[in-house]
C-alpha cells in the first residue's frame, strides 16, 4: 500500500501523529514504519479502545455472581463408569481424525530465570525432558492408543498440533522443535502461529510510538488466540492459509486447547473430549476443586444468566467460604485451569461477536518518545495502557457450554514461580509428576518402595494404561523408563 494511502487511513482514524518524525527518518526506517502501520487494523484498535473504556466506566450495578447451578458441572472423580464411556467416545473421535490440539505457548520462562520459551524448560526430571517434549510424546502415545483400541492401522491416526507462540518466542520455539526432530511427531502435523499484538495507547486512546520510527506494541492476551487463528500462518505455502482453514482442510471438528506450563496436562484428553461431544458442547472448561477458600484462582461460575470466569478478587470472603449444604463442598469450587474444548465451528463463529468482547485495560509504564522533541521517555509512573483479551472472555457468548471437574493431583500442577519458591515451581512440578507415575504403577498392581522414584515416559503410558504386566512386582530402584522392558531393571 502506498505511504500516502496509509497516512490518509491513519489521519481519518485520528492517529496522524504517528508520522510526526517522517521527514527525519532514513529510508529503511520509513519502510519499517510503513510495514508496521500497514499491518495494524487502526479502526479495530479504535473500536477495542472505545469498548474497553465504556466497559470500565459502566455505571450500572454489576450482575450478581452465583455458583454454578446444579447439574452444570459433572465430575469424573469417583465415577469410573462415566469416565470409561466418555474415554471411548473421545478415542473414537481421535481415531476418525476429528481432533486437533491447540497449545498456548507464547510465554517466556522469565520468572524461572530463563529467557527461553517456557515450553523448553526442564523441571528436573530424571529424563531431563522439556515440557514441549512431554506434551509431544503424550500426543504420540495417544495416537497409538486410539489405533489399538479402535482397530485402526498402525500409523494411520494423527492429531495436528497448533503451537501458538509470541513474537519473542517464535524463532526459538521453532528452532527447539527442529533441533529435537519434533520429538518424533510428523513435522507436517505441527503448525506454528503467532499470538497477535495491539498498539499501546495513551489514556486518550492515541497510539504510542516506541521510537521515532516504531509503534509501541504489546501481546493482546491469551484470548488473542481467536484472532490469531484467523490470521495467515507465517511461512505457509498458501498466503491464505490460517489455523481455521487448516482445521477445515484436515476435517478436524473438535479442538483441545491448553497452556504450556502444566506438567500434568492430558493433551487431547479423550475423557474430556468424549464428555464434551456427548453434551454437544460448543465450548467447555475443565476445572479442578479449589485447594482452599482463599486460593488465588479464578472460578467458573455464573455472572447473571451467563457462564463466566470470576476472578478471585471479585469474590467476597463470605462468598469464597460459602459451602453447599448437601455436599459440604465450596459453593465457588470450580477452579479454572485454562484447559478448554471448542468445536471448530465455534472457533469460526467468534469473529461474529468479537466486537462485543471488552478487552481488559492494564495501565503500564511504557517507554515512548516526546512528540515535540523526539527524545526517548522512560516514565516513572504509568503513562499508557495495554489491552488484553483473556481466553475465557468468550464463555458468556457460548450457547452450549459444559464444565467437567477432574482430580487436581492427576491433572493440574502449574509452573509459575522460580525454583525454591515452594509452590507452583519446578520442584513441585517434578514431585507431582513422579507421584503420578508411582500411582500408575500401584494401580496396575505393583508395589513401589518408599523413596523410590520412577519416571515413566509418556511413550510407555499416557494415563496409566498398558501397565498390566507389572502386577505383583515390587520396584526397589529409582530410574527413568523409556520403554516397558526397562522396568525389570528397577525391581
Amino acid at each position: 500500500m502506498a505511504v500516502d494511502n496509509i497516512r490518509d487511513r491513519y489521519q481519518a482514524a485520528g492517529h496522524d501523529h504517528l508520522f510526526t518524525f517522517w521527514s527525519t527518518l532514513e529510508q529503511s526506517e520509513r519502510e519499517s514504519l510503513s510495514r508496521q502501520l500497514e499491518n495494524i487494523d487502526v479502526n479495530r484498535v479504535n473500536r477495542i479502545y472505545k469498548k474497553a473504556i465504556a466497559s470500565e466506566k459502566e455505571t450500572a450495578g454489576p450482575e450478581p455472581i452465583e455458583p454454578l447451578p446444579v447439574g452444570a458441572c459433572e465430575s469424573i472423580v469417583n465415577d469410573p463408569a462415566s469416565e470409561k464411556r466418555w474415554r471411548s467416545e473421545g478415542l473414537q473421535a481421535i481415531a476418525r481424525g476429528e481432533v486437533g490440539v491447540l497449545l498456548m505457548a507464547g510465554g517466556q520462562g522469565t520468572r524461572l530465570g530463563s529467557s527461553a520459551p517456557k515450553g523448553c524448560y526442564d523441571i528436573g526430571l530424571p529424563s531431563h525432558k522439556s515440557l514441549f517434549q512431554y506434551q509431544a510424546e503424550r500426543i504420540a502415545r495417544l495416537q497409538v492408543v486410539a489405533e489399538k483400541e479402535c482397530n485402526k492401522p498402525a500409523g494411520s491416526v494423527a492429531m495436528p498440533w497448533y503451537v501458538m507462540t509470541s513474537g519473542p518466542t517464535r524463532r526459538e520455539t521453532e528452532a527447539f522443535f527442529t533441533k529435537n526432530k519434533f520429538f518424533g511427531l510428523n513435522s507436517k502435523n505441527v503448525v506454528f502461529f503467532e499470538q497477535g499484538t495491539l498498539p499501546c495507547l495513551t489514556a486518550e486512546g492515541k497510539i504510542m510510538l516506541e521510537s521515532t520510527s516504531r509503534v509501541a506494541v504489546a501481546p493482546d492476551g491469551n484470548g488473542g488466540l481467536y484472532a490469531a487463528t484467523r490470521a495467515p500462518i507465517p511461512l505457509s505455502k498458501s498466503i491464505n492459509s490460517t489455523v481455521l482453514s487448516d482445521l477445515t482442510d484436515r476435517g478436524v471438528l473438535y479442538v483441545h486447547a491448553y497452556c504450556v506450563d502444566n506438567c500434568l496436562v492430558k493433551v487431547a484428553d479423550p475423557v474430556f473430549l468424549g464428555y464434551c461431544i456427548s453434551k454437544q458442547a460448543d465450548c467447555a472448561a475443565k476445572v479442578v476443586p479449589k485447594a482452599s477458600p482463599s486460593e488465588s484462582v479464578g472460578v467458573v461460575a455464573r455472572r447473571g444468566e451467563k457462564f463466566s470466569v470470576v476472578e478471585y478478587s471479585e469474590i467476597s470472603k463470605e462468598q469464597a467460604e460459602l459451602r453447599n449444604s448437601k455436599t459440604g463442598e465450596l459453593a465457588f469450587n470450580a477452579a479454572n485451569i485454562a484447559n478448554h474444548f471448542y468445536t471448530t465451528s465455534y472457533l469460526k463463529s467468534v469473529e461474529s461477536f468479537e466486537d462485543d468482547l471488552a478487552f481488559h485495560i492494564a495501565r503500564k509504564k511504557i517507554p515512548t518518545v516526546d512528540l515535540k522533541t523526539g527524545e526517548a521517555v522512560k516514565p516513572s509512573k504509568p503513562n499508557g495502557m495495554k489491552l488484553e483479551l483473556f481466553v475465557f472472555d468468550v464463555f458468556p457468548f457460548t450457547k452450549r457450554f459444559a464444565v467437567l471437574e477432574v482430580a487436581r493431583n492427576e491433572e493440574f500442577s502449574p509452573l509459575k514461580n522460580a525454583p525454591g519458591t515452594g509452590a507452583d515451581d519446578p520442584e513441585t512440578s517434578r514431585r507431582d509428576l513422579l507421584a503420578q507415575h508411582k500411582r500408575f504403577l500401584e494401580r496396575a498392581g505393583a508395589q513401589v518402595k518408599d523413596g523410590v522414584e520412577i519416571e515413566l515416559s509418556p511413550c510407555v503410558s499416557y494415563a496409566g494404561e498398558g501397565l498390566e504386566f507389572v502386577k505383583g512386582k515390587t520396584f526397589t530402584r529409582s530410574g527413568y523408563v523409556e520403554n516397558p522392558e526397562e522396568l525389570d531393571a528397577l525391581l
